[in-house]
């Protein structure tokens, strides 16, 4: 009886640890499966983020440039490659809620252009570039090329944006419209025609709220 039930033990822990050797390949086997899924879906993730890269990098060269300066606009010869550009002055006929800075062909919304002037003046250097991301998607303020118009409006448009930085954003914007809009369009650059061809910049809402938002656009 003894050794019976000593076989029995035996038989038991042999079916005992084959069970278990059996489910531990089946599990091996399995998360073989998934990883080679896991690598698969990287690499497919890979080659729309590739595909999606590329796509915005053919859009960028195909809106960024800024076309023909316009006669009758002016040019300004800017930088150390004396590049030309648009002047951006526009004959000072931007409004008192702007400042142009001949020093930089750059126009600032009146409360950042505050800051500029007074560093201008305390460390008689160029203008420093106000501290606002605005300035990233259009370095000379106003919009030059179609990219940086689209960049602006998708700053202006993101929620999450800071309120400051929105009615900058709006005025630059707004600013440049309602000039275009009295501009024969001999005069138009290929910016400005995009932004009077497109109804997405027309009708922008106002994030100016109040009093409070005035002192960011009042001389």
């Amino acid at each position: 009886m003894s050794k019976g039930k000593g076989k029995a033990v035996a038989m038991v822990n042999n079916e005992s640890n084959y069970g278990q050797s059996s489910s531990e390949d089946e599990q091996e086997s399995e998360e073989g499966e998934s990883a080679a899924q896991r690598f698969q879906h990287r690499l497919a993730s890979k080659k729309v983020n590739v595909a999606k890269a590329r796509d915005a990098q053919q859009h960028q060269a195909i809106n960024d440039f800024f076309g023909r300066i316009p006669d009758g606009l002016g040019v300004k010869v800017w930088g150390l490659n004396d590049v030309e550009q648009l002047n951006l002055c526009f004959q000072g006929a931007l409004g008192d809620c702007m400042y142009y800075s001949p020093y930089s062909n750059t126009v600032h919304v009146r409360a950042d252009a505050n800051q500029a002037v007074a560093f201008k003046h305390n460390s008689h250097q160029r203008e420093k570039v106000p501290a606002t991301i605005v300035y990233k998607y259009a370095p000379h303020g106003l919009p030059r090329t179609p990219y940086e118009l689209e960049q602006l409006y998708k700053y202006y448009a993101n929620e999450h944006v800071p309120h400051h930085d929105c009615v900058v954003t709006y005025m630059l914007i707004s600013v440049l419209l309602l000039f275009t809009q009295q501009l024969d369009i001999s005069l138009q650059d290929h910016t400005m025609q995009v932004l009077l061809s497109d109804p997405l910049y027309w009708d922008l809402k106002n994030p100016i709220r109040g009093l409070e938002d005035m002192d960011l656009v009042k001389q």
